[in-house]
Formats: C-alpha cells, structure tokens, sequence
C-alpha cells in the first residue's frame, strides 16, 4: 500500500515538473516570440522615421539627373522653368493648357507635382466645410498637391513638411489672417499652417 502511494506522489510529482517545465517553455516561447516581432517592426518603424527626414539639397545648379527623369515622367516639354531650392529641384511647365511645378528629392526622383485649381473644382464636402468653418474668409488660392505614390519621400509646402498624398491646400484670408487648410480628396478639412508667423 506504501507503495502505490509513493508511486502516485511520485507520477503526481513528475507530472507537476513536467507541466512546469511545459509552461516556461511556452512563455519562453511566447517571450521569443514578442522579440523577434518588435525586432522586425523596429526596422520599418526606422525606416518610416527616415523616410520622412527631408534632405537639403546642395546649392548650387538644378541636377542633371532630374532634368532627365523629368524628360522620362513628362516627355518633351518645351518652356521648362527651373529652380533649385533647399529641399527639391523643381520643374515649371505647361502641360494641357495647365501650369504645373514638379518636385525631384535629392535622388532625382519625383516626390509630386503641384497645380492650381479653381475653388470649383474642390470636392463638394469641402467646399461645405469651408463655407461653414471658415465664415467671411476670403479663398486667395487653391494648389492640387498629386503624390508620387511610387516614391516614399514626404514634400514640403509652406514651409511645412507632411505625408505625402493627394490633397487640396486651399490659402484663406480674413482681416490680417491668411491661413491654409488641408483637403483630401474626399473632402475632409484640416487646418494646415498659418501664413503670417
């Protein structure tokens, strides 16, 4: 009878171990796991913090190889005006009876390309919004900011940096105020900067 109690308080014990052991091999696991994700997330958190770092262009002349890639993206377009600022080479054209300015990155890569628009052609719920919103503000200019979807550089409008995709920057004013709105594509309003600093 002795026997078959140590016997069971042995085989309880094993299995109690055992269970243990299986336990803080599945933490560890769990714990490796946990790990190994915030190591690969770590990278592409980096590389989205780089990404949005915009780089300052040497001074100097507008860069060869923009020239080019802005000859590859457009074709053969006569009347190109260009200009080298702090952050891009920027090329100014006419293209389908419409002035345009595209934006090449210290890579020569074009990151978008700007137009004018006229208040009309602002999605619906925006025009809405800013009737409501900005009440006795007088629009002075709207630009059509079209991203380069393929280039993951952020642009630089009004001395403000942001992500990049296509929105609507609509300048405002009212008395000594001139400010300008964000509005994406769908309409949604956001305040963007303030003109007079």
């Amino acid at each position: 009878m002795k026997q078959i109690i140590i016997a069971s308080m042995t085989l309880l014990f094993a299995t109690t171990a055992a269970n243990a052991q299986n336990a803080g091999d599945i933490t560890a696991v769990k714990h490796e796991t946990v790990v190994k994700e915030k190591k690969a997330t770590a990278p592409k958190k980096a590389a989205r913090e780089e990404r949005r770092e915009l780089r300052k262009l040497e001074a100097g002349q507008v860069s060869y190889f923009s020239q080019q890639q802005f000859a590859q993206d457009f074709g053969n377009v006569p009347n190109v005006s260009w200009k080298r600022t702090a952050y891009f080479d920027e090329a100014t054209f006419q293209q389908d009876g419409h002035t345009q300015t595209a934006y090449y990155d210290i890579e020569s890569k074009l990151v978008g390309t700007t137009e004018v628009k006229a208040v009309t052609e602002l999605p619906e719920a925006g025009q809405k919004a800013i009737a409501k919103q900005y009440k006795g503000y007088t629009v002075q200019n709207v630009i059509l900011f079209d991203d380069n979807e393929s280039n993951d550089s952020d642009m630089l409008l009004y001395g403000v940096q942001f992500d990049d995709a296509d929105n609507y920057f609509v300048e405002l004013t009212k008395g000594s105020q001139d400010i300008i709105v964000q509005i994406d594509l769908t309409g949604n309003l956001f305040y963007f900067a303030n003109l007079r600093k």
